[in-house]
């Protein structure tokens, strides 16, 4: 049985779910070919003082909040699909965990194994309840930590939550409804993320790493990132990204923790490990991502779920779910059902 494959999916959320892959992309070869971040004692490279205020926790923010709308939407379609649904929804969130076990060995700032662990602790037990209850646990929680414990991996169950709570209001099925929603929280987004952008990038960089700066301007930049790219999906030259995003999307786990291995297998012939060379860093995220969008396109022609996400949802259902598309399918070009 695999009910979720019987229902439409939300190409808008596939497209902004690669978005975010790209941005992180460019955080992750950073920390993991371990590059410097100074030029000198105490003197940041400003370089890389610009790029952490357009990347650095802008897009694990909105990766994070998606992983609980999906949640829902997941939770929603197994509802109809099975009586023992929390059941198969731990059993999924466990098999992230093994997953993220094994790619922590190639990458240790692995976020997989963290997203199992909150998935479970909190995202499970909050499903049952009142929507509202969510939003505002989602909201204390998004707003409390980067005021009080920083930023990182203490978003994530505020994110989780808020994911959660935006399914219950709807947004995944009416999110063509929420066009002049969107452009207001755009408009409010960009002034206050420009604001306190600029107020991160003045602020010393050492100090980043203790204070509520970084967080704070990194949540808004985020916002203003996915209402802005929510938005930009609905224009014309939107659509075209569109086409190429949503399959990255569809296969984030595997482009996700392919990138791993593309990384440390590019990293000895770039020579980035404790270097400035942040335009071989740039270089090198374009043609991962360059790679990755035709991979992705590519597989989805033939299949319908990438490599690890057949294999996480085999496990979540604990039966072999097809995966090959039928012939019919194939026949119709990615993306022409929107």
């Amino acid at each position: 049985m695999d009910p979720d494959g019987a229902h439409p999916r939300v190409h808008e959320l596939d497209a902004v779910r690669g978005f975010a892959l790209c941005g992180i992309l460019v955080v992750e070869i950073w920390q993991l070919t371990d590059m410097r971040a100074t030029i000198g004692p105490g003197t940041v490279d400003p370089v890389w003082h610009l790029l952490s205020v357009l990347f650095v926790g802008r897009f694990f923010p909105i990766f994070s909040f998606l992983f609980g709308l999906s949640f829902s939407l997941f939770l929603d379609r197994t509802v109809e699909g099975t009586d023992r649904p929390r059941l198969i929804l731990a059993r999924r969130l466990v098999a992230l965990g093994v997953l993220g076990l094994i790619h922590h060995v190639f990458q240790p700032g692995d976020a997989l194994l963290p997203y199992a662990i909150v998935g479970l602790v909190v995202l499970l037990p909050a499903a049952g309840l009142p929507r509202w209850v969510i939003l505002l646990a989602g909201l204390i929680a998004t707003i409390g930590v980067p005021c009080t414990l920083g930023g990182g991996l203490g978003l994530v169950p505020g994110l989780f939550l808020l994911g959660l709570a935006a399914d219950r209001f709807g947004l995944a099925d009416n999110l063509r409804d929420y066009g002049w929603g969107l452009a207001v929280a755009f408009l409010l987004a960009v002034p206050a993320a420009i604001a306190a952008g600029v107020w991160e990038y003045r602020t010393p960089y050492v100090e980043l790493w203790t204070g509520s700066v970084a967080p704070v301007a990194g949540l808004l930049g985020a916002l203003a990132y996915l209402t802005g790219f929510l938005l930009f999906l609905r224009t014309e030259s939107g659509a075209v990204f569109a086409e190429v995003l949503e399959p990255m999307g569809r296969m984030a786990l595997t482009n996700y923790v392919s990138a791993t291995g593309l990384i440390l297998v590019a990293e000895p012939w770039l020579g980035l490990s404790d270097s400035n060379r942040y335009s071989a860093l740039l270089g090198l995220a374009g043609a991962i991502i360059a790679v990755q969008a035709l991979w992705s396109y590519h597989w989805l022609r033939w299949f319908r779920y990438g490599p690890l996400e057949w294999v996480w949802r085999c496990a979540t259902w604990w039966q072999l779910v097809p995966n090959v598309r039928t012939r019919r399918k194939l026949t119709v070009p990615y993306g022409g059902g929107r």
